[in-house]
């Protein structure tokens, strides 16, 4: 893929404006239809897709398969909030005698800009539930993925979603994304990454002239464990590990920090670090594989600089 330019990104916008409203007219029966279609369709392509998040996202093959399970449930759940939450119009109950009808519309062109570590899930997730609103799409998937993301949306159109509703804008967060936050046309944004990057989009829209533009943002967390006495050391172990290595520890809920009773601290730690002996790093396609490479150069060397600080303040087990 390449980068997609200002006038492709004008010309996303332009498509989008104009498919939107016939799509938010259709009713939520019609756009539950297309997601249910969109479902199957991932569904019948799961090998190839599992084959793509491997070799482009370097995720291990049990990764792969959660992970286009994962957008096969988002497909299917919003098709349902599609059919049952933006159906028609509901009757609101006001005082003795009176009600009031709410109908609930799409807002225009959503930008939708997804994550490498969930490229599949996360990019089809986002469209869907816009989507499912009643909007049309204009998406940016995360620079070390463009492929998975391409084929989603190919998919999307082959499951029956009339042209121009949604837009595939590869490139940059600081080149394309910019531009795309900052567009006049844009109705909403939905974020899935940086904590930095989400205060810069808050920023932009922030700084514009007119109504408040809608911002859902989910960033970087520090997920953390408590144990207490009475836990089977077995399965503290055992989710230690599933959380803290799972996708090669690229989760914004992967485990960062376990706090442990100082009375089975260390048979504890000792049992972890076994388990950790144990794992299989390497080729994600090697079914004996547990933990595969992460993402990119940039976020191994973050990991080793990170590594330096803390053999500095800490014990390295």
């Amino acid at each position: 893929t390449a980068e997609a330019s200002a006038a492709d990104i004008d010309a996303a916008f332009a498509a989008a404006r104009a498919a939107q409203p016939a799509w938010d007219a259709m009713g939520g029966f019609r756009r539950a239809e297309v997601l249910r279609a969109m479902g199957a369709a991932l569904e019948a392509d799961s090998e190839r897709l599992i084959a793509m998040c491997v070799r482009e996202a370097g995720k291990t093959l049990a990764d792969a398969i959660a992970e286009v399970r994962e957008a096969v449930d988002f497909c299917r759940y919003y098709a349902h909030l599609a059919q049952t939450r933006f159906a028609g119009a509901e009757i609101l109950k006001g005082p003795v005698g009176e009600t009031n009808t709410l109908e609930l519309h799409g807002r225009g062109v959503f930008v939708c800009i997804s994550p490498w570590n969930f490229p599949l899930a996360i990019f089809t997730g986002q469209v869907a539930a816009a989507l499912a609103a009643g909007n049309a799409v204009v998406a940016k998937p995360a620079e070390q993925t463009p492929l998975i993301a391409a084929e989603a949306v190919a998919l999307f159109h082959a499951a029956g979603l009339p042209a121009g509703l949604l837009a595939l804008v590869p490139g940059r967060g600081e080149t394309v994304g910019a531009a795309l936050t900052a567009h006049p046309e844009c109705d909403g944004v939905a974020f899935t990454g940086g904590t930095d990057t989400a205060r810069r989009i808050n920023q932009t829209l922030a700084g514009r002239e007119g109504p408040i533009v809608p911002f859902i943002a989910e960033t970087g967390g520090l997920n953390g464990m408590f144990v207490d006495t009475t836990a089977l050391r077995e399965q503290v172990v055992d989710d230690v590990v599933l959380s803290a290595f799972g996708s090669a520890g690229q989760r914004c809920s992967a485990l960062r920090i376990l706090f442990l009773p100082e009375d089975t601290a260390d048979l504890v730690i000792e049992t972890i670090k076994g388990a950790m002996d144990a794992l299989v790093i390497g080729d994600p396609a090697d079914t004996a594989t547990d933990v595969g490479p992460v993402i990119d150069a940039e976020a191994r060397n973050a990991l080793h600089a990170h590594l330096e600080r803390l053999q500095r303040e800490a014990k390295i087990l």
